[in-house]
């Protein structure tokens, strides 16, 4: 842990599962939520990201209130970030800390599936090495064989694909048991029945991300919050309706191809050190391409990335 003084490691335990206008709820191994806000000293000297997140774990000191005050905070594991501009320069906001899993989930129709940003999603995870699960949702719209064309592809590339449907109840069990004991991060386009998911995995749990949600959206006068959920099965469950608008910052365009698991063993193949995989002679990723072994949908989406064009930055696609 980052510490205060040498006392810290003696101090309460617990896990911030909310955090709001500097105000932190820490979760502890005793089941007990102690409002917290953060020790004086550890604001000082300059700051380029957020001190305290929710999913961090944290030593905190009772006060005689009964609220707390955080005293140190452990090292993170992973966190899942994006940089905001402000007059100083680039801060990172961690948007969680220390998230196990990142669950994306899309709808199978009503609305059509966004690949290109499943494969955005996809890039950000694999960067911030956050272990990705994808759900297929309202597979009862279109039949388990269609969907699995949709979404098939990225099970041969490694990536575990949960098919579901929260109106027939197809998948949920499988898809609660990937979650238990585990801090997931939720994310997908509006529409996709995440809510209804949700529901179905634990009666009142999107009802009740739902509602931050709205707190923390765009209006002017709004309080942004994040808060996590727990599970009943245990685990943690955390909403990101921010993460569409994540975009490549820490990104090169050269790392790129790194980050798409199907080009990594190829890459040393390619005639030339620098190809960029989209034009050059002898380049094996567009040979894999040609020869099926890559699909094509995922070279088109590393191609519009690799090019930046402005339907991605404006998260259209």
């Amino acid at each position: 842990m980052s510490p205060t003084n040498h006392t810290a490691a003696a101090l309460p335990r617990g896990l911030v599962i909310r955090s709001q206008s500097g105000f932190y709820t820490v979760h502890t191994p005793e089941g007990e939520e102690v409002t917290c806000r953060l020790r004086g000293r550890l604001k000082r000297g300059p700051r380029r990201g957020d001190i305290v997140a929710v999913g961090d774990w944290v030593r905190f000191r009772r006060l005689p209130d009964g609220t707390g005050l955080i005293e140190a905070i452990a090292p993170r594991a992973r966190q899942l970030s994006r940089m905001a501009p402000t007059p100083r320069g680039e801060y990172e906001q961690i948007i969680i800390a220390n998230p196990d899993q990142a669950v994306f989930v899309f709808a199978c129709a009503s609305p059509a599936p966004r690949l290109r940003m499943l494969d955005r999603f996809l890039v950000i995870s694999e960067k911030q090495e956050i272990p990705a699960l994808i759900v297929a949702n309202k597979v009862d719209l279109v039949g388990l064989a269609e969907a699995q064309k949709m979404f098939g592809h990225y099970e041969t590339i490694g990536y575990p694909v949960v098919y579901t449907s929260a109106a027939t109840g197809a998948g949920i069990d499988a898809l609660r048991q990937r979650l238990q004991g585990k801090v997931s991060v939720f994310a997908g386009p509006s529409g996709v029945g995440k809510s209804s998911l949700l529901n179905a995995i634990q009666p009142g749990l999107g009802l009740a991300v739902r509602a931050v949600s709205k707190r923390s959206g765009k209006g002017r006068h709004t309080t942004v919050v994040r808060q996590m959920f727990p599970l009943a099965g245990g685990g943690w469950v955390a909403d990101t309706p921010g993460l569409k608008a994540l975009s490549l910052w820490d990104i090169t365009p050269e790392e790129l191809d790194g980050y798409f698991p199907e080009f990594r063993d190829l890459v040393a193949q390619c005639q030339f050190s620098d190809c960029t995989h989209i034009h050059e002679p002898g380049c094996a990723i567009r040979q894999a391409v040609a020869e099926g072994r890559i699909h094509p949908e995922r070279y088109a989406s590393y191609v519009r990335l690799r090019l930046g064009e402005e339907g991605y930055e404006r998260g259209e696609w």
